[in-house]
């Protein structure tokens, strides 16, 4: 019983019992909304920010930041594309893509890791690099004209009712949750983001373990590129553009310390439920997605700052000592 209300008490719990409220509000709204088919519905136009969720996770976790990962998504999907127009087999364009993906992550690991060049500049540039890039290859147009297959994989169910991206998300997912929590690497992050001192001084490989996380920020987003193209059906040089505010939102709201060290992947998990029912609400009320965008740009604030108003606070009162009276005019403190 006292396990269970601690972990009430969570930011976990929190978002548990935020996001039943949001849900009976959404299923008053609109009777059919807790259908399952409906939620695969829900699930499965964020999919692909979900999927690269679970790897922003450990960027986080490990005190760095990922701005790039949208751009790197739009770069592989616009690879995918542009290659197929040029007559390349579209297996071999997924390849290409993904290995595009991975070294754009390997180029941002490079001059965070070896030169020592701070994650959010380099990041940034990437954000900026990435996506002209994407714009360079095919202009304004917007290509298509993918195989029946390659859209099927994205469009249609792949097991039961299930697309495959939602299925690689459940798989990523549990991958994610067992790597972050129960072994070596997942340790490694953790210290690493509480205290790069201490990470040293434990034999950590700090610039390794730095150039393996951005290389598969960057190969984790191209499978999401690779995904949404194939759920599209068609991409441009903007596709997925803005999704690094609601994929670094989602991580933040889940738990995670943007300064790194501190968070789990269950609360992260929670919190993509939250954000998409959140939406899914929003649009039953005839939100529209500019203001969806607003209030979602606050809950990335609040995710900030509540956790930090609330971590002062403890310490404060921590930090306050009992005062005992003695005799009148005089005190003694324990």
């Amino acid at each position: 019983m006292a396990e269970l209300r601690s972990r009430l008490q969570s930011w976990e719990g929190l978002l548990l019992v935020i996001l039943v409220i949001v849900m009976g509000l959404n299923a008053l709204a609109a009777p059919g909304y807790l259908t399952a088919q409906n939620q695969i519905n829900l699930f499965q136009l964020s999919v692909e920010k979900a999927i690269v969720v679970l790897i922003m996770t450990f960027v986080i976790v490990s005190g760095e930041i990922d701005l790039s990962v949208a751009s790197v998504m739009g770069l592989a999907a616009v690879v995918v594309a542009w290659s197929t127009s040029q007559g390349v087999p579209t297996e071999a364009a997924i390849v290409i893509a993904l290995a595009v993906g991975g070294l754009c992550g390997l180029v941002n690991g490079f001059w965070i890791a070896i030169v020592g060049l701070p994650s959010l500049a380099v990041t940034l540039a990437g954000l900026i690099g990435y996506r002209g890039l994407a714009r360079v290859l095919i202009e304004d147009r917007s290509i298509g004209g993918f195989p029946d297959w390659f859209e099927s994989l994205g469009q249609r169910p792949f097991i039961g009712p299930l697309p495959l991206a939602l299925v690689v998300f459940a798989v990523m997912a549990v991958g994610a949750t067992v790597l972050l929590r129960s072994s070596g690497f997942g340790r490694y992050v953790y210290v690493l983001g509480n205290n790069i001192q201490a990470a040293r001084f434990s034999g950590v490989r700090i610039a390794r373990l730095r150039l393996a996380i951005f290389t598969l920020s960057g190969l984790i987003a191209a499978i999401a590129g690779v995904l949404l193209a194939a759920r599209l059906g068609a991409v441009r040089g903007s596709t997925a553009e803005g999704f690094e505010l609601d994929i670094i939102t989602i991580v933040l709201l889940g738990g995670v310390s943007i300064f790194g060290g501190r968070g789990t992947m269950s609360g992260v998990i929670l919190s993509i439920l939250l954000i998409l029912n959140l939406r899914n609400g929003l649009g039953l009320a005839n939100v529209t997605g500019n203001t969806q965008t607003g209030v979602i740009g606050v809950l990335l604030i609040l995710s900030v700052l509540v956790p930090n108003l609330v971590g002062a606070a403890r310490s404060r009162f921590a930090r306050e000592e009992p005062v005992v009276l003695t005799s009148p005019g005089m005190t003694q403190v324990d």
